[in-house]
């Protein structure tokens, strides 16, 4: 063996050894139980899982509400964290939100967690609960979960006074994917497409993670590599002959190879070596308050590891939604940070350029010098700022409806 041969044999082995031992050493607790807010309506899941639990907030003044609104968390986190997010907004309007798959109490070791803590236990061993991700290959369980929480909020929606009232959904991140990935599909009734009148979408995962500074020059070319060829894949785009040929060769070699390795990471046995746990720079950009960094850190409801797979199936579906999002015709308001890395600013402006036009109420709100990602969870001033401009497009969303129905023809006797 060479010189050089024997250094990139060292490189390689302690590259594996760094990528082991950070399997190893990463564990997690829960002291306190989980962050409960309004009421709790239980949804019953097949076989052993637990069940997703719908909470509802309602106006502190008792009467009829104009419209309903679900609120949907982002990847990691959990809706046990959105308490002050849902007394704002439930000012006007009945608030409901619940846990996304393998997420909180939807996930089962988190949910046990919370049981062991409420019967009497100090502490409670969370480290395996990114496991909740093997069944994610595609985000579909996530779909299913808020098609559940939808029929419900519907149902209990229906009995605040009149009927009918405007459905609203609220979604952060890869929450917003889930929702309108959702709204594109077969599954929504014709009847919940006319309830739900807008979509508030805060950072949303319609691009991939662009890694900020050294370690992006090891990462994103194999993140943009792997994307670039599944968009290509099987898939003719409007480009020259020999630029087809050329992206459909590399895409037929990328993306079996890469969907394989990661499937083979993500197996019993080497998910344990191979699991990445979440990075520093990914929680230095999630918010631009210390405060809330030095409380995420802490949080042991979040999730801090990912299973491959689920990653890999995460960038699949973003390349789906991609190839159809021009139809995607509910009205909403967009709020995106031009220098997030979790969530590149090119996704939204692609989905803007699709879609702008669809509606006169679509609204984008870009935030050029903004670097961080939970919109819902910046300091202050700017987290009361942006309440405020999501309130007044639902006020305005309202006020267009209600001059619709007054344009109608009456057709009483």
């Amino acid at each position: 063996m060479t010189r050089r041969n024997r250094r990139l044999a060292a490189l390689i082995g302690l590259f594996l050894l760094l990528v082991a031992l950070s399997g190893c050493v990463h564990r997690q607790f829960v002291t306190q139980p989980y962050p409960r807010w309004g009421e709790e309506i239980a949804i019953d899941q097949a076989e052993d899982a637990p069940p997703l639990l719908l909470r509802t907030m309602h106006p502190a003044v008792t009467g009829d509400v104009p419209a309903c609104m679900l609120l949907v968390h982002g990847m990691n986190e959990y809706i046990g964290r959105y308490e002050d997010i849902a007394h704002y907004f439930s000012r006007h309007f009945l608030v409901a939100g619940f846990d996304l798959h393998a997420h909180g109490l939807s996930n089962p070791v988190l949910w046990q967690a919370d049981q062991a803590l409420h019967a009497g236990e100090r502490e409670s061993d969370v480290s395996d609960a990114y496991l909740a991700q093997t069944r994610l290959r595609t985000l579909e369980p996530m779909r299913l979960n808020l098609e559940q929480a939808l029929q419900r909020l519907i149902t209990v929606c229906d009995a605040q006074g009149e009927p009918d009232k405007p459905i609203f959904i609220v979604a952060h991140s890869l929450g917003a994917l889930v929702a309108a990935s959702y709204l594109l599909s077969e599954q929504p009734p014709p009847d919940w497409i006319t309830r739900i009148q807008g979509i508030v979408l805060l950072g949303p995962a319609f691009s991939v993670s662009e890694v900020p500074g050294w370690r992006g020059w090891l990462a994103n070319p194999l993140i943009k590599l792997s994307f670039h060829a599944k968009e290509h894949f099987l898939q003719p785009q409007d480009q020259p002959l020999p630029l087809l040929v050329i992206n459909q060769l590399i895409s037929l070699v990328t993306v079996p190879l890469l969907d394989g390795l990661f499937e083979v990471l993500s197996w019993p046995g080497l998910r344990h070596w191979f699991t990445p746990v979440t990075p520093g720079w990914v929680l230095d950009y999630l918010t631009d308050s210390e405060e809330e960094k030095a409380r995420i850190r802490v949080d042991g409801w979040m999730i801090h590891r990912n299973l491959l797979r689920y990653v890999k199936g995460i960038e699949s579906e973003i390349v789906h939604f991609r190839r159809q999002m021009g139809a995607f015709v509910i009205p909403y308001f967009l709020v995106y940070s031009g220098r997030d890395p979790i969530t590149p600013a090119w996704g939204s402006q692609d989905f803007v350029d699709a879609t702008f036009g669809h509606h006169p109420d679509n609204a984008v709100l870009p935030l050029p010098e903004l670097s961080h990602h939970e919109h819902l969870f910046s300091s202050q001033p700017l987290r009361d700022e942006l309440l405020q401009k999501i309130d007044q497009w639902l006020m305005r969303r309202l006020q267009t409806l209600d001059e619709q129905e007054a344009a109608r023809p009456y057709n009483g006797m």
